[in-house]
């Protein structure tokens, strides 16, 4: 088994370019990818999920900010000036979406703080994704421990408000915080809430799988990824953590299988890359070897 050479592979914090995580959340490139385009879209979602009227001056912000993200900010500064009430919670919607587009990260987190604080106090569900949006702009600008701050008040809004999928979403974001900040047990505890919130939650398993393998420890680990594979059995980031799992446990035919199959699934995208890089550094399985390497 070439363990040696895998292992920098297996726990690179860094992108392709060896380019630190925005995150630096010691998390594979791959599923960091997946969070930041889950952060893309829930900003997207956001207008419909606050359920609040488009503003007459902001009315088509949201809508032009991947267009023009410049030009969305200042729509939303200028409104900003003197909207209140719900008006003033679209316009710091709209002009946090803006600035994280434009990796703006500081002035997002507290464009989605004002915007959270601009709301009902009774309003707990827009409360809670307003500050889970603040928190992630604060991870994304290298702030785990301001995100921690700004997530907790809003995993407490989402449980008020009776919503498991944003519990959820948010204890996720709350584990990525908490291994930033190098509190592992605290991170596999809220990892522990976001599955007991959403228990089919693909992702809540898979990134307490990685949690698991990094703290050595292979048998809950393999338990949890597949339990991941169970739910969401063609997502590639679950295939290629199933295969570092299982070298790491010295079963390099079911990581070849697994390496593989992500390689079937998503021949094009970056984690196939990745497995890819994976595959040729284990090395081609012993001739006669059942579960080697297949075309």
């Amino acid at each position: 088994m070439s363990f040696p050479l895998l292992l920098p592979l297996l726990l690179s914090t860094t992108d392709a370019a060896g380019i630190a995580s925005p995150y630096a959340s010691a998390l594979p490139r791959e599923i960091v990818e997946k969070k930041a385009e889950e952060d893309r879209r829930r900003r997207e979602a956001a207008a419909q999920d606050v359920a609040l009227p488009a503003a007459p001056r902001t009315g088509g912000c949201l809508g032009a900010v991947e267009a023009d993200p410049e030009r969305s900010a200042q729509v939303a500064r200028d409104a900003m000036a003197d909207v209140v009430g719900r008006e003033r919670v679209r316009a710091g919607l709209c002009l946090g979406a803006a600035l994280s587009e434009l990796g703006r990260w500081d002035e997002a987190r507290q464009a989605f703080a004002d915007a959270r604080d601009a709301a009902a106090e009774d309003d707990h569900a827009s409360r809670a994704r307003l500050g889970a949006m603040a928190g992630n702009a604060a991870l994304a600008g290298g702030q785990p421990g301001q995100a921690l701050s700004l997530l907790a008040p809003a995993a407490a809004e989402a449980r008020t408000a009776g919503d498991t999928a944003l519990t959820a979403s948010i204890a996720l974001d709350r584990a990525r915080a908490l291994v930033a900040v190098n509190q592992p047990e605290e991170a596999a505890t809220a990892l522990a809430q976001a599955r007991e919130a959403e228990p089919d939650n693909a992702q809540a398993w898979l990134l307490s799988a990685t949690l698991s393998r990094r703290q050595n420890k292979l048998i809950e680990a393999q338990a949890q990824i597949e339990k991941a594979a169970q739910i969401a059995p063609r997502d590639p980031e679950i295939g290629l953590e199933a295969g570092v799992i299982a070298v790491l446990a010295g079963k390099d035919d079911a990581a070849r299988r697994s390496w593989n199959a992500v390689l079937a699934m998503a021949p094009e995208s970056d984690t196939a890359a990745t497995a890819r890089q994976y595959i040729a550094q284990l090395g081609q399985a012993p001739v006669g070897l059942e579960g080697g390497a297949r075309p």
